[in-house]
């Protein structure tokens, strides 16, 4: 599966999800696009999951239609995201085109 990670998700996470291919919202040079023009230039692009800590998004943006899952991390901080591996590995399995998941951290 092809994940792009915001600029909040903690970029370790991406050792931990073997077998995708994981990019960074700023190695694609894509840090400055507001969310609604990065979720559709992920989606141009190919991505199928993107994965954030804005826990914003889902009253921000209009997500009807987008066939870009979306997996929402309720924490930045790296050391509690460690904890909840096993969690989020859990949710990309299972996660369907145009889903939105959060996962309490």
């Amino acid at each position: 599966m092809r994940i792009l990670f915001d600029q909040g998700t903690p970029a370790p996470l991406r050792r931990f999800l073997k077998g995708h291919q994981v990019d960074t919202a700023f190695e694609r040079g894509w840090s400055n696009f507001k969310n609604g023009d990065l979720l559709a230039v992920a989606e141009q692009d190919g991505y199928q999951l993107f994965i954030t800590t804005d826990q914003n998004l889902w009253y921000q943006q209009n997500l009807v239609g987008r066939r870009l899952a979306i997996l929402v991390l309720l924490s930045t901080s790296w050391p509690r995201i460690q904890l909840e591996l096993e969690s989020i590995q859990q949710a990309i399995d299972q996660i369907m085109p145009g889903d939105y998941v959060e996962i309490s951290i």
